[in-house]
């Protein structure tokens, strides 16, 4: 849909244009003796060229030729000349910066014409050189709304442009909280339910261990709450929170919580402490290994689980610092033929936004969960996790 020109206030181009032409015009006709003097007609024709401009929006094909019709009007009755193109002169710039091309240039061409007709009539050199003169400026009249017709498309369409990466943003960034409370909820749910089996089971056999039971629940409960807050937080545009880092030292604390929910979890972290690693990368780390042991506490029935977190150096000119190895291993029943869930999904879209892979693949026995994620080769300065 072609955008139509909007440009200064309607209300103010009539006035001014109106006011222009009938005060020009009356001091212009009182050097022209010779021309027939203004009576009732040639002011209601002089207002008329400058109403039609009001017709800019809301019926811009009939104010072409009604403003053409009063100035064709005002000259064939013989009155002074004066400002009294002004009107048609700005009706055809709107006329073609609203995209009526077909119509405009069809009336710029009757005028132009018109004016070569009258001026043969009068015969004289200087007359066609105004009708030059003037089917020139028709010419220019009409290529200055074009002009502006293009400009506006174009702004139109940067605007779009950026109306849509703005969108494409907010998409990507809904996806990433979504992931994250996915994350969130499935993980923290998941420990809470075993931890409460568990509470169950012991407070029928061991009332002493019921307690603690509970405890470890309350506990486990309070930070998913903590974490919850913090992502719906940065929902809420009067008061934008930002979760706390999710870094590479905190997947210890997963592994605690799978060990208290029943499962033998080794962990070996195989990073330099030297190494600083890109915010971006921990926090995916993290997720990983969070989604991981989440479904080895839910669906594996494992009893033991390895956690290995491997730095690799970097390939000859590959253009990063290495590469960042997540492995999570099990002996449980894996998930040969089960379709993949939100939480692989999240795991696969979360590596791939990095420039990774992630791999499952069914061990003997067991299930195994690969990710290679690459490191940026940036300054140690921006690698560090954000505050």
């Amino acid at each position: 849909m072609q955008r139509q020109f909007r440009g200064p206030p309607t209300v103010f181009i009539v006035i001014a244009v109106a006011v222009v032409q009938v005060l020009g015009t009356v001091f212009a006709s009182a050097r022209q003796p010779d021309h027939r003097p203004l009576d009732a007609l040639a002011f209601a024709l002089l207002l008329l060229g400058p109403a039609a401009l009001s017709l800019r929006r809301r019926a811009p094909l009939a104010m072409l030729p009604v403003a053409a019709a009063a100035v064709g009007a005002y000259v064939a009755r013989g009155y002074a000349w004066g400002p009294v193109f002004l009107s048609l002169a700005l009706a055809i710039v709107f006329s073609a910066a609203a995209g009526k091309r077909w119509q405009t240039w069809a009336m710029a061409g009757v005028c132009a014409a018109a004016v070569v007709a009258a001026s043969l009539r009068q015969g004289d050199e200087a007359s066609l050189i105004r009708a030059f003169a003037a089917t020139s400026w028709l010419g220019i009249l009409v290529l200055l709304g074009e002009g502006i017709r293009l400009r506006s498309e174009r702004v139109a369409e940067r605007r779009r442009q950026h109306e849509a990466r703005e969108q494409a943003a907010r998409d990507e960034y809904r996806l990433a909280l979504a992931r994250d409370i996915h994350d969130v909820v499935a993980h923290s749910l998941s420990l809470i339910n075993v931890r409460a089996s568990v509470a169950l089971h012991l407070g029928e056999k061991d009332p002493d261990q019921f307690r603690p039971a509970l405890q470890a629940i309350k506990t486990a409960s309070k930070e998913s709450l903590a974490e919850i807050r913090q992502l719906l937080g940065v929902l809420r545009d009067d008061a934008p929170l930002a979760p706390s880092p999710l870094t590479i030292a905190r997947v210890r604390e997963l592994v605690d919580n799978a060990r208290r929910a029943g499962i033998d979890v080794r962990f070996d972290q195989r990073i330099p402490v030297q190494e600083h690693l890109p915010a971006p990368v921990q926090e995916a780390a993290y997720r990983i290994v969070q989604e991981s042991l989440t479904n080895v506490v839910r669906h594996s029935r494992a009893r033991k689980a390895v956690v290995v977190l491997a730095l690799q150096p970097a390939a000859a000119a590959d253009g990063t610092a290495g590469r960042l190895t997540v492995t999570i291993d099990d002996d449980g029943h894996g998930a040969t033929g089960v379709p993949e869930g939100n939480g692989v999904t999240g795991m696969r879209e979360r590596a791939a936004a990095l420039g990774g892979t992630l791999e499952v693949s069914a061990l003997d026995p067991g299930w195994r969960v690969r990710s290679v994620l690459p490191v940026p080769a940036v300054p140690s300065s921006e690698t560090a996790a954000p505050r």
